[in-house]
């Protein structure tokens, strides 16, 4: 087993695990992807899961990664918000949440955090499609931030709230209220209910 050989065969699915190598080469000698991470011709991502060094420095993959290596998830929070532009910082942790247990890796690609919610709210996702006919699992806008009342109860006042800095252009003209008002009443929670209304009257919705 070659490395051109192998990379020929996995290189245009980004993102691989050890589960696809067996079934195409059951022969396979593991040894083999650690001798080529620590030559720097492939990159761990986690336990199992890895990546080209050529998809280090694309956006695109970097979010496409955090779907594949830890599922189900869907990107979500500040990741989300900057997709969208709605927050003005770069984010350079990767924040998605899922229904299993709160994780996080780190590697050469960046910090994937996943927070944990339940089953029921695991909804409001699109797929999004991305370069090299990739698609990526991402909160919509409203359930982005509703993803972030929740997880974050310390934003629970006017001053925290306006503190986030949303973009009032988009809040104004893009932001579905009557959206999020449907979203909210599926966590049958009502200090996030109260959260969410003092994020209307911080940003005048």
């Amino acid at each position: 087993m070659n490395f051109i050989e192998f990379k020929s065969r996995f290189f245009d699915l980004a993102c691989f695990s050890t589960h696809q190598v067996y079934a195409w080469h059951s022969g396979f000698d593991r040894n083999n992807l650690s001798r080529w991470t620590k030559k720097g011709l492939i990159i761990r991502l986690r336990q199992g899961f890895y990546t080209f060094p050529e998809y280090k420095h694309n956006r695109d993959f970097v979010l496409y990664f955090a779907n594949r290596i830890y599922r189900p998830s869907y990107i979500s929070i500040h990741s989300a918000l900057s997709f969208y532009g709605i927050i003005p910082e770069a984010v350079l942790q990767i924040t998605s949440v899922s229904s299993l247990k709160t994780r996080s890796f780190a590697n050469e690609i960046g910090e994937y955090i996943y927070k944990s919610i339940k089953k029921e709210v695991m909804f409001g996702y699109d797929l999004k499609s991305i370069t090299g006919g990739k698609a990526i699992h991402i909160a919509s806008p409203e359930k982005a931030l509703l993803d972030l009342l929740y997880l974050y109860p310390e934003y629970n006042t006017l001053r925290q709230l306006s503190d986030l800095r949303l973009d009032d252009n988009y809040l104004h003209e893009d932001f579905n209220k009557d959206i999020i008002k449907e979203f909210v009443k599926k966590f049958e929670n009502k200090a996030l209910e109260k959260r969410v209304q003092m994020l209307f009257i911080a940003y005048g919705l």
